[in-house]
């Protein structure tokens, strides 16, 4: 794990200094210089954008990650890395013809309840097509074991581009339609910057011959995409069915929650940067022991890390929305239930990832359709009745049901298993600082009552996960700040 936990480490800090900067954006400055409206534009055209990512990237980004380290000499490198590059064009182009001949058509069934959308929809292909891209030069560096400077491209770069444009609404240098429209330069500058990085690390000698491999990978792709496009639809689905029952406003306030909940999965998006490639290396090499090592060691490591990170954002969450405009309140529910969704994602650490690189891939494609569909039915069934909320109640139970049904066929086709006894330990810790913190509010400004409370939830969670030795990695690196601090101490 020391290659992971150094990474993991540099790639959470950046992570969270990325979210730290979309934080500002989420909750204060779309909030404030941008409105209800407008917002939820926003929210809807890049939620439907990431649905379009897998299409316009045409599942290359995962199929790099699992042939690269197959690749026995140079010369294969270089056809697999053109082909990779050219592969996305098959559904680019089909996919871009359809949407311009046939955009009034679209538009017409997708905004019957808010027209005032259809002079963005353009942008969803054009920012899909982006994001694809920048998915595939983003895995280029991760089979090269360099993903901490992709990791801050991915992370910070657009939210500082999307802050620019935001108090350039502020200032009035651009009006809130511009806004919109900059999106695609803030995704394109985006992926420029990391089409460079991936250039600088290995620039490919383009060769045009095919690889000897070619029926496999493309096989493998169309899975990606369809496997891909279930994942998206899970985390952003409910984003664009929202508007289909609720007015564009209402995406605004699940927009606020969304982010909130989302930042729970941090740790996790920092430490599968690095354990995505080193898991396809270990399944191509057969190394079943090791993975099985890692398997446990990324679950307890980020199930500690998301469970501290969840515990700071649940009993410190009266106090956020007391920071954002009342009018975006009313989303303290939705947080509780896409929170326990993300949490009970990251504690199966690369279960994913070891599903993509087994011979079994395929088989759970059918179970991701059949819960895609599930989630569509909860959507239709929950919202009308409960409003967001319903939408978040739908994204729990479809991703509860999907990620257990992962972690059975993992457990029961490779007899790899994640959970230990300290799995149960971590838990009881978290549960029990939970029921401590909850009901227990200090009298000041929210923000000083937040820092003062997550001073003292984390002195208290990271006390009894070192005294319980939760997770070794954790201690180890506790141990070495500890002596970095304290230089006279022994222990």
């Amino acid at each position: 794990m020391g290659i992971v936990l150094r990474q993991s480490i540099k790639n959470t800090v950046i992570t969270y200094f990325g979210f730290g900067i979309g934080a500002i954006n989420a909750l204060f400055l779309y909030t404030h210089f941008l409105g209800k409206n407008h917002y939820g534009m926003v929210a809807f055209l890049l939620s439907a954008a990431n649905i379009m990512m897998p299409l316009m990237a045409f599942g290359v980004h995962n199929t790099l990650i699992r042939f690269y380290s197959r690749c026995k000499s140079e010369d294969e490198r270089e056809k697999f890395l053109s082909f990779m590059l050219l592969m996305p064009f098959l559904l680019i182009v089909p996919v871009s013809a359809i949407s311009y001949f046939f955009y009034e058509q679209i538009a017409f069934f997708i905004l019957q309840k808010n027209p005032t959308l259809k002079p963005f929809l353009w942008l969803i292909p054009v920012i899909g097509i982006c994001m694809g891209y920048f998915e595939i030069y983003y895995a280029w560096v991760k089979v090269h074991m360099q993903s901490v400077f992709g990791n801050f491209i991915s992370e910070v770069l657009v939210r500082v581009v999307i802050m620019v444009l935001l108090f350039g609404v502020h200032w009035n240098w651009l009006t809130k339609d511009d806004f919109i429209y900059g999106l695609f330069a803030a995704y394109l500058l985006q992926l420029i910057a990391m089409k460079s990085y991936a250039m600088y690390i290995k620039t490919p000698v383009l060769s045009f011959k095919m690889p000897h491999n070619v029926k496999e990978i493309v096989g493998y792709s169309f899975f990606i995409i369809l496997s891909g496009s279930v994942a998206v639809l899970l985390l952003d689905f409910d984003k664009v069915m929202i508007p289909a029952y609720e007015n564009i406003s209402s995406n605004a306030l699940y927009s606020v929650a969304i982010f909130i909940a989302t930042v729970i999965a941090v740790p996790s998006r920092a430490m599968l940067q690095i354990i995505y490639p080193i898991t396809a290396k270990l399944m191509g090499e057969n190394k079943l022991d090791e993975l099985n090592d890692l398997y446990k060691k990324s679950a307890i490591n980020l199930q500690v890390f998301g469970g501290l990170v969840m515990l700071g954002i649940f009993l410190n969450i009266k106090e956020v929305y007391q920071l954002i405009p009342a009018e975006y309140s009313g989303g303290i529910l939705v947080v509780f239930l896409i929170g326990l969704s993300k949490f009970y994602d990251m504690i199966l650490g690369n279960n994913n990832a070891i599903i993509l690189n087994t011979e079994y891939y395929k088989s759970v494609l059918f179970f991701g359709l059949l819960l895609v569909f599930m989630m569509i039915g909860l959507n239709m069934l929950f919202i009308p009745k409960y409003g967001i909320v319903g939408s978040a109640l739908a994204t729990l139970i479809s991703v509860m049901v999907y990620n257990t049904i992962k972690l059975l066929f993992v457990v029961h086709k490779i007899n790899l298993y994640p959970f230990t006894v300290n799995t149960g330990k971590s838990l009881a810790i978290i549960i029990s600082v939970f029921l401590a913190f909850y009901f227990w509010d200090f009298p000041f400004h929210p923000i000083i009552s937040i820092i003062l409370k997550s001073i003292l939830i984390t002195i208290v969670y990271l006390y009894l996960n070192y005294k319980w030795i939760i997770s070794p990695e954790i201690n180890q690196v506790l141990d070495t700040m500890k002596r970095k601090i304290f230089p006279q101490s022994r222990n």
